[in-house]
């Protein structure tokens, strides 16, 4: 290994690590009031080597923001991977990205977060940039499963898959962000079993895009 390879390689490994510091930080603490102070101590080096890496608190918090969004959209290749017709490929992501919450709600959380504040693409910076790639993968993968389910006849055709993605990532992103804020008020005060309202809400998406 050459020392430019290895120089790379630990430049690599410090980043990781700062990361893996921040996600402490941050999931105990929340976005507004961890500071990056806090995410140096824990990282264990000066808030100025932080900032050779990360330029403020907001690029740290999407540089987790993206390993999240990585994670989810290997659970719905994974999940179309298990289903031959379009129509149970896109059930099957409906049912990974629950999934996804119950397993990884801090990452749930920066996901909105980041869903829900304006981010300046223009300025080129890597880690909003990256957010955005795996963000348009995911999304890819559910427009890849209504095209499918167009061609092998199982969803109607007068529908555009690029345009329904959207709608359906809206829709469930919202659905499973009340189940989170208000599940326990929902399944105390009406009996509500949460998975089965995911399960209905998975056979409303179905009945509308059933040919």
């Amino acid at each position: 290994m050459g020392i430019a390879e290895r120089k790379e390689r630990e430049k690599e490994k410090r980043h990781n690590d700062i990361i893996d510091s921040a996600e402490k930080v941050f999931f105990s603490k929340g976005m507004r009031d961890a500071t990056m102070d806090e995410v140096a101590e824990a990282a264990e080096l000066s808030k100025g080597t932080l900032y050779l890496y990360f330029k403020n608190k907001e690029d740290l918090y999407l540089a987790i923001n993206a390993r999240g969004l990585r994670l989810m959209t290997q659970m719905f290749k994974d999940a179309v991977a298990e289903k031959k017709k379009g129509i149970d490929k896109v059930a099957a992501i409906g049912k990974a990205y629950y999934n996804f919450f119950e397993k990884h709600p801090d990452y749930f959380n920066a996901m909105i977060y980041y869903e829900s504040h304006a981010i300046d693409f223009e300025k080129n910076e890597t880690c909003a940039n990256e957010c955005h790639n795996q963000g348009e993968d995911a999304l890819q993968v559910v427009v890849e499963a209504l095209k499918i389910g167009i061609s092998d006849g199982t969803i109607r055709e007068d529908i555009d898959p690029s345009k329904t993605a959207v709608i359906l990532w809206g829709q469930s992103t919202g659905i499973i962000q009340i189940l989170s804020l208000k599940g326990r008020h929902l399944a105390e005060e009406h009996g509500f079993d949460l998975e089965n309202i995911m399960d209905h809400f998975s056979e409303m998406v179905r009945r509308s895009l059933k040919k």
